[in-house]
């Protein structure tokens, strides 16, 4: 069993990976650990989509399984990506970002981390976002 500091490692270590093998790779190593994990791109104005980086945040944590199709659910991975991506915004403002939206979970610790390059042109800032919630643990 993993605590909120081990999962938030493991979003933290899934964000940053270079490509799509090796986010799939880290993926399966992080299954076989029980650590349910789901990336995807995310890349625009961050600070008017706010909406677009929770909705893409619960999209994938559904559809990889990490959490139920729920109200709960949906509400803590809504909460963490917004924890995660308030904590970048100040940074964001008036320039573009590109990057990745990392979700992993073990048992009722579900952590949203956002990696990105924000800036213009070859002048960019490095910013990582950070966002822990607990929600009930799923039941088989």
């Amino acid at each position: 069993m993993y605590d909120s500091v081990d999962v938030a490692r493991a979003a933290i270590a899934l964000a940053i990976t270079p490509n799509r093998t090796e986010e799939e790779k880290m993926i399966e190593e992080l299954a076989q650990k029980n650590i349910k994990a789901a990336a995807v791109d995310i890349g625009g104005d961050i600070i008017n989509a706010t909406h677009i980086v929770i909705e893409r945040a619960i999209f994938i944590a559904r559809k990889s399984g990490i959490i139920k199709e729920e109200h709960v659910q949906d509400g803590a991975v809504a909460g963490a990506a917004r924890e995660a991506q308030a904590q970048i915004i100040a940074k964001a403002v008036g320039l573009n970002g590109g990057g990745k939206i990392a979700i992993c979970r073990s048992d009722e610790h579900v952590t949203v981390c956002i990696f990105m390059s924000i800036g213009m042109m070859y002048l960019n800032e490095v910013v990582v976002g950070l966002g822990h919630r607990t929600i009930p643990a799923i039941k088989n």
